[in-house]
Formats: C-alpha cells, structure tokens, sequence
C-alpha cells in the first residue's frame, strides 16, 4: 500500500490531493485540499512572478508540506504549470521553495500538461470522439480526441487570470473591454486550425472558471426542483451555457460573489476564464457542453499506477 500526494501549483490555486493505492491498484482519497495563491498575479507582459503572489504560495506550500510528513510511507508529485512556466524568474523561485521548505517542484511543459488531462478525463467520462478544454489562471489546453487517442494536445498562454487583468474584467464590465477580450480569444483560437476537426463533437470542458459554470447551472437545477448532480459528468446545452454567462456579464464583482457556485475568490476571474470555452461553443457550433472534476492529478495518478512517472519526479518523505 502506497499513499501518493500530488501538489498541483497553478496560476490561480494550489491544490493538494492524497490517494491511497491499495495493493489490489484501487484507489481512496484521503485528502484534497485547495487554496486561491493567485501565483500569476500582475506577471505582466515581462513576466515576472511578483513578491506579494510569492509569499502566499509559499505559506500554503509549507502547510501543504506539513500535511503530508505527517502521511505515512508517501511518496510526493510536485507540479507546476503556466505561472511558473512562463516566469523568467523561474529558477529562483524553484531554488527558494527547495531551500526554505524542502519541496521539489517539477515544471512540466503546456503540451505534458494537456496530455495529462486527456488522461484523467478520458479514463473516466466518455468520450471518444471530442474536445478537451482545460482553463487555467494563466494558460489553457486543448486536446482533440480522436477515436479515444489524443490526437492534438496544445497549450495556449490565455487563461482566467491574464484576460482579466488585460482587459480589466474584474469588476463592473465595459462593452469596450468586453469586446476586445473576445476578439483576442477568437484571434488565438482562430490560429489553431485543426480545431475545424471538432465541430459538431462533443466538448468536455475543465478548470476552475469551467466547473463555477457547472456549480451555478446545478444548483439553478435545485431551485427547480432537481437533483443536484456532481460536477463530473454534467451536461448542458450551449443555450444553458450563454444564459448564465450573461448572468455573469451584467452584474459586477459582488453581484458574481453572490451567485451559489461562484466561490468569493474567483468572482473577479471568472468571465476572462470562461471567454475561451464560450468562443469554441459559437465557432464549433456545439449544442452541448459536458464538464470535468478531473484533469491534470488524475491524469498524474493513472501514469504513477502504470509506472509511467519519471522516477526524478518523485519524492520520498519521511514520516515526522
């Protein structure tokens, strides 16, 4: 029995997840913890991870840290993506994580990050034939899915984050500034012309700003009298999706924060992060929007069971 810990660091949250592998290759959770560090915060075009954004991530890595010494016989993943991809001052963050808290941080390239989440959506919803999007705070993925197989795995430097701040998306919305995002996100999206190959298919969309969507629409469900059902797995119909998207536009940053589903935290980043999967709705002329809990550490945990994580990747510690 072996309990793997995966620290997911994004541009946006820092996520922690423990499942224990059994001898048999079933899996428990133990524990998932998620904190907003907003890591990729005022980057800016020189890309520079910032003093304030640094502090907070570090604060929550050591307790992320803390947590797991006290697992027994773990073995630690420690991620990276977009924030700290893009960062010319990578390096002397990674060096100072390592010196001040011992954790070994693994920066993993756009197109490993979008491979990973074909895995871990892949092996667990259906989708044969369809696209893949991963939103994060400072990039997103896009895998086409042909015939099972991951036939296009790119990652873009557009994310919930970025378009908020450059388009000043945060609070009350101008149409001017509105305006402009979209027609940045059509520029990037229309570049990727393999994309014509997934019109009409079906659209499995992930990350937090996708998965808000899918908390408001479920909980709007309630109201009505439903079930609410979890988020992995839920469909609804690109009207559905335009609908609240337009909720979300015509109010400010506390009118979002009030909303059931939108947590407090991403109320100022949501609507940049939900641009690119409503521009893929229109352009692909999908009818249905299916979404996602699992991604990038599931995707992880299925390459640890079948021995596919490179070994350097993989920390061992000891139990406190």
């Amino acid at each position: 029995m072996t309990n793997l810990a995966i620290i997911d660091l994004g541009s946006n949250s820092v996520r922690l997840k423990i499942n224990q592998i059994m001898d048999d290759g079933q899996t428990k959770l133990l524990r998932y913890e998620k904190e907003y560090v907003r890591l990729s915060e005022d980057m800016g075009p020189e890309k520079l991870l910032k003093a304030v954004p640094i502090e907070r991530t570090i604060k929550q890595l050591s307790r992320f840290m803390d947590i797991c010494r006290q697992i027994p016989n773990v073995q630690l993943i420690t991620t990276a993506t977009a924030a700290v991809r893009q960062a010319v001052n990578q390096a002397e963050f990674i060096d100072r994580v390592k010196r001040e808290i011992g954790l070994d941080i693994h920066v993993i390239s756009g197109t490993h990050e979008a491979f990973l989440d074909y895995l871990g959506v892949s092996q667990t919803l259906p989708i044969k034939n369809g696209l893949i999007i991963d939103t994060g705070g400072a990039s997103m993925e896009l895998i086409l899915v042909d015939d099972g197989y991951a036939e296009e795995t790119v990652s873009l430097p557009m994310g919930s984050v970025l378009l908020s701040q450059q388009y000043h998306l945060d609070d009350r919305i101008e149409a001017e500034n509105l305006y402009d995002a979209i027609i940045h996100v059509d520029e990037v999206l229309s570049g990727q012309r393999w994309l014509n190959r997934a019109r009409h298919l079906r659209v499995v969309a992930l990350g937090g700003s996708n998965r808000a969507l899918a908390k408001m629409y479920r909980w709007q469900q309630l109201d009505e009298g439903g079930n609410v059902p979890p988020v992995h797995g839920l469909t609804m119909s690109t009207t559905d999706a335009f609908r609240l998207m337009h909720q979300l536009i015509a109010t400010d940053r506390a009118g979002r924060s009030g909303i059931r589903g939108v947590a407090a935290a991403r109320a100022d980043v949501i609507v940049g992060g939900l641009l690119p999967v409503m521009a893929l709705l229109r352009q692909l002329h999908m009818k249905q929007l299916m979404f996602s809990s699992n991604g990038l550490r599931e995707g992880l945990l299925f390459q640890y069971q079948a021995g596919e994580v490179n070994p350097e990747m993989i920390q061992r510690l000891a139990l406190e």
